[in-house]
């Protein structure tokens, strides 16, 4: 997965950074206050009926963003797309966990630790030598 940002113009939501649509942001919000409500954790059951529900067309909530702002609204997105690109990169940049023993998904800040390595990384690059770069003629 690839983040793309303006550093002038960062959204005051994370699901905006992290994701591409208007669509996959609105699922991947609902998930994650799904999983508040939850505890922070979600079984792998439990997180199985949040995607068929969300299949179904049978998950409603507030959103915030316009049209909709303050509405209750029906969502539905496919099961195979939500974890495709939802879930699965939610898990990949350690923003939900999922711990193999008790088969649980769970919120984590593992996200923020990526994001620190990356501007090390991003110092490390800073201090490097350049390599020589020529033109064809």
């Amino acid at each position: 997965m690839v983040i793309l940002f303006d550093q002038d113009n960062l959204p005051e939501e994370v699901c905006e950074v992290v994701f591409a649509t208007t669509q996959q942001v609105i699922v991947g919000r609902v998930l994650i206050d799904h999983m508040k409500e939850s505890g922070g954790e979600l079984s792998k059951s439990q997180m199985s009926r949040f995607a068929i529900m969300l299949n179904d067309g049978k998950v409603v909530t507030e959103i915030q963003e316009e049209p909709f702002k303050g509405k209750k609204v029906k969502i539905s997105y496919n099961k195979r797309q939500f974890y495709d690109r939802i879930l699965t990169p939610l898990r990949s940049m350690g923003i939900i966990h999922y711990d193999l023993y008790k088969k649980t998904y769970k919120l984590s800040p593992s996200f923020k630790g990526a994001l620190d390595r990356v501007g090390e990384m991003w110092l490390r690059e800073l201090q490097k030598k350049p390599l020589p770069v020529k033109f064809a003629e």
